[in-house]
């Protein structure tokens, strides 16, 4: 039986984590380069990064609010407006960054994929597909997996309502790196089936290895489990 959700006072934990971040002469952030702010002299790029910083704090935010409250009460026992105000943010604030609870608390994982296939587009041109696959999961897993959530996902990965838009949110990762695999390897992918069977098969790796990382009593190391599954996608599908 879920506990019944008590509103706590609006600290408003997303304006602090601004305010932090444009009371900062350098403003850095996870995968995005530093802009830094010069007194006297913010030109259009750096107005442009902190404006986007806003926005990626606001985002987070809401997605730790949603993933914490789901796991508390369950999925079924919180609402939107519960969310915005656990974050601090008004409810037209939540809808600008989600059209529902359900893709809020699963943006931590679409911010992985689309990390991962960013990282996947960005290794050298020369490199092969699936060095490039294994450097750009290696760089991006460990770092976007939080050990301090993986009982809340573990407690959410079986919630029927939650399944709809994960598969969406990785099918709109899965065309964006297709498009990135048929750039690399020089294929159109309208007439040759490769770019998209293999980001299918990619972002299958993906969920499978943050997948039993998450579902493993004694996880191994994240590093270790993506190289097993390269391994694997190097030598086919064939019976081992």
């Amino acid at each position: 039986m879920t506990s019944a959700w008590r509103p706590r006072p609006r600290w408003r934990r997303c304006t602090e984590v601004v305010r932090r971040v444009c009371s900062s002469a350098l403003i850095e952030t996870r995968g995005v380069a530093p802009v830094r702010i010069v007194p006297g002299g913010c030109d259009t790029f750096a107005v442009s990064g902190l404006r986007e910083r806003k926005k990626q704090a606001t985002r987070a935010a809401l997605a730790d609010a949603a993933l914490r409250l789901c796991v508390a009460h369950g999925l079924d026992g919180v609402t939107v407006e519960q969310v915005a105000h656990d974050a601090g943010v008004s409810l037209r604030t939540f809808f600008n960054y989600f059209s529902s609870k359900e893709e809020a608390v699963v943006a931590g994982d679409v911010a992985t994929a689309t990390a991962f296939v960013r990282a996947f587009a960005e290794r050298p041109a020369g490199e092969p597909v699936l060095d490039a696959l294994r450097r750009a999961l290696v760089e991006v897993v460990p770092e976007h997996v939080d050990p301090g959530k993986v009982a809340q996902l573990r407690a959410l990965r079986g919630t029927p309502a939650l399944l709809p838009h994960q598969i969406a949110a990785f099918a709109a990762r899965e065309r964006e790196l297709t498009a990135a695999v048929a750039e690399r390897v020089g294929l159109d992918p309208g007439t040759d089936p490769y770019p998209a069977l293999l980001a299918a098969t990619v972002m299958a790796t993906l969920r499978v290895v943050v997948g039993r990382w998450l579902d493993s009593a004694d996880p191994p190391r994240l590093v270790d489990l993506i190289d097993a599954l390269v391994h694997r996608l190097r030598t086919g599908f064939a019976e081992p």
